[in-house]
Parts: C-alpha cells; sequence; structure tokens
C-alpha cells in the first residue's frame, strides 16, 4: 500500500515538472517571436540615421542661400532678373526668389593673344564668321573667334583653375582640341589651343599655351582661337 502510495505521488511530481517545464518554452517562444515582430517594425538603428542624413543633404543643396554673400562677395548686386544687367547673372548666389539673381557688372578680360592691345573677333572669310550667333554651313556658331596667328602665345584672359581637356564635334568624331578654364564668376572653354598643362591654377595674363595652326589645314583661313563659355551664353560683355 505505502509502495504504490509512494509511486502515485512519484508520477504525480513527474506531471507537475513537466507542466512547469511546457509552460516556460511557452513564453519563451512567445518572447522570441515579440522580439522578431519589434525588428521588422523597427529598421536597424544604422539605417536610419544613414537616410536621414541622406534627407538632410538633399534638402541642403535643394535649399536657397540664407544671405547674399555669395554673390557680394565676388562684387555682384542682388537683383530681379527682370532689370538689364550690364554683365551677366550668376544662380543660386542670392536669398529669396529664383528670379533674383547675382549681376556681375562686365569686367573685360586681358587679351589672349599675346602680343595683342585687346580682343580682336575675326571678320568673315571664306571659311564663315566669327561673331557670336553667327550661320555658316546651316550651323550656328554658339561661340566668338579671337584672331591670333599660328603658334602664337596663348595667355589666361582671367585667373581661375583649368579644367581638363574638352571637346567638340567634327564631323562624324570629336576633337579634342580645347581646354576649360573656369573661376567663381566665368567658366570659358578655349578651343584650337594646346596648353602646356590641363589642370592647375592660373592667374590673369599668364601663358596658357600656345594656337594650334590652322592655316596647314585651312589654307586662307584667319587663324583664330575660340571662346565658349560653359553656359553657352555669349562672351562678347567680357572680351
Amino acid at each position: 500500500m505505502l509502495l504504490k502510495l509512494s509511486l502515485t505521488l512519484l508520477f504525480l511530481a513527474c506531471l507537475f515538472l513537466v507542466g512547469i517545464c511546457f509552460e516556460i518554452d511557452k513564453k519563451t517562444t512567445k518572447r522570441k517571436v515579440q522580439e522578431e515582430e519589434m525588428k521588422i517594425a523597427q529598421p536597424d538603428k544604422r539605417l536610419t540615421a544613414i537616410a536621414k542624413g541622406r534627407e538632410i543633404v538633399i534638402w541642403s543643396r535643394r535649399a536657397k542661400p540664407r544671405n547674399d554673400m555669395g554673390c557680394t562677395s565676388i562684387g555682384g548686386i542682388c537683383q530681379s532678373n527682370i532689370y538689364i544687367c550690364q554683365g551677366r547673372y550668376l544662380k543660386d548666389k542670392c536669398r529669396g526668389e529664383k528670379s533674383r539673381q547675382c549681376c556681375m557688372p562686365a569686367a573685360a578680360w586681358s587679351a589672349l593673344c599675346a602680343g595683342s592691345h585687346h580682343n580682336r573677333v575675326r571678320a568673315c572669310d571664306s571659311f564663315g564668321c566669327g561673331g557670336f550667333n553667327s550661320r555658316s554651313d546651316d550651323r550656328i556658331h554658339k561661340g566668338i573667334d579671337i584672331v591670333c596667328g599660328d603658334y602664337g602665345i596663348i595667355n589666361a584672359p582671367f585667373s581661375g583653375n583649368l579644367g581638363g581637356p574638352v571637346g567638340r564635334a567634327v564631323g562624324d568624331s570629336v576633337q579634342y582640341d580645347g581646354v576649360k578654364l573656369y573661376s567663381k564668376v566665368h567658366c570659358v572653354k578655349i578651343f584650337n589651343i594646346r596648353p602646356y598643362v590641363y589642370f592647375g591654377s592660373v592667374v590673369q595674363g599668364e601663358a596658357m599655351g600656345y594656337l594650334l595652326p590652322l592655316q596647314e589645314r585651312f589654307s586662307g583661313i584667319t587663324s583664330h582661337l575660340e571662346l565658349q563659355m560653359c553656359d553657352g551664353s555669349d562672351p562678347s560683355p567680357f572680351i
């Protein structure tokens, strides 16, 4: 009788322990599921910080300047672009509406061709004309040709930085016979030139290179270099 009672108690104790283990396992599984759901609902903090950083960068790029220092520091005046500017307008340098832009006065550049006292625009010859927007062979000339002799030294028209070689379409190919010169105010492409270097800073009047010979390819043409503003505008006010 005592043996049966002992076995019964032992059996009940085993059932009690099994129930406790099952309950603990159930709670553990439930906690793991909740943790996984929280991970899914809340993305990684590092990724969230990166995303917020990108949003800040995008916003700062789109934001307008808080003041006019970007214009006044380079000698310009902020005004509505409906007014005539005796020079050219620069964008994104003035606070306020988009129509409020930086008017830069037309400061004359130095003579590009060494030995010349001024920049002389190429007149019309049998190969075309050198003025801005002049027509030649159903093509509109979007630059200005400055007269200079073959192999003549070319000087920097303003102080700035050289931005590497630039090319233009010649027939079905691209001809890299130019260099880009830029500053905070101006950006111009100079063609028909062989620069001494393609990168680095130059000061106004410094020798940049020499004019490539045109007479060898186009006999009778007025030898010249070609100026093109990077934004396609007319460089006439500056030469």
